[in-house]
């Protein structure tokens, strides 16, 4: 399928109500039609708000990023399966992702499996008792998800286009840690501008403060989208 600058750019709703979300929603407009809802808004009605966004049209990427004993993922995704979301994330764990896989069964949803953390790099993963890089830790995690039929990855920018060499077209790739030049980088540490990132070979990116927290939301999606489109041309 050929995806538009619009099918390509997911506008994380990272904001503390659906009130907030809504008015962003209605401040956007038309300039962008794939959400993401995270855990925040999630646990502040953000369900009933994300059904809310698929009738009117919408995706929504769910990004609750599942991790449990695979009965209990495997339920929650039998539950989220009937929500009408277009993506779901769990972590990359192969119990979790067969877990996952098994929960969806016969429905639309598509899986993503979360590598690494954006906010991690090498001295975090070490803290955190792993005995491998980022880039080891991701291509193992890409790898295993490859094997079980994950439908898509969320993983660094920086990554992207070693992942796209080794897993070829069939996966698809999802960035955050997107961040247009002149924004900060904030808690991100392995961070791209999205026409990097498009041109690296992700799919989709995922942006959220230099989006939501701008003085004109608007005109910093349209910006993000010209990013988009001089990258898809170029």
């Amino acid at each position: 399928m050929s995806l538009t600058p619009r099918d390509r750019l997911i506008v994380a709703l990272d904001v503390p109500s659906t009130r907030d979300a809504e008015h962003l929603v209605k401040t956007l407009g038309d300039t962008v039609s794939f959400y993401k809802i995270g855990m925040e808004l999630t646990y502040a009605g953000g369900l009933e708000f994300a059904r809310d966004l698929v009738k009117s049209g919408k995706q929504v990427f769910l990004d609750l990023k599942l991790h449990d004993i695979p009965n209990t993922v495997q339920r929650a995704t039998e539950q989220i399966a009937g929500l009408g979301m277009t993506f779901l994330t769990v972590h990359a764990f192969p119990q979790t992702m067969k877990a996952a896989m098994a929960g969806k069964a016969g429905s639309d949803l598509k899986l993503l499996a979360v590598t690494v953390m954006t906010s991690y790099d090498n001295q975090d993963l070490v803290e955190a008792g792993y005995d491998k890089t980022v880039t080891e830790l991701v291509t193992l995690r890409a790898l295993a998800a490859n094997r079980i039929g994950i439908d898509g990855l969320i993983l660094s920018p920086e990554e992207v286009g070693a992942m796209r060499t080794m897993l070829g077209p069939r996966m698809t790739l999802i960035t955050p840690g997107i961040r247009p030049a002149s924004t900060a980088i904030g808690d991100q540490k392995r961070v791209m501008t999205p026409q990097r990132a498009i041109t690296a070979g992700a799919d989709r990116l995922v942006v959220g403060r230099p989006v939501t927290q701008s003085p004109d939301p608007k005109a910093a999606a349209e910006a993000i989208l010209a990013e988009i489109e001089t990258a898809t041309h170029s």
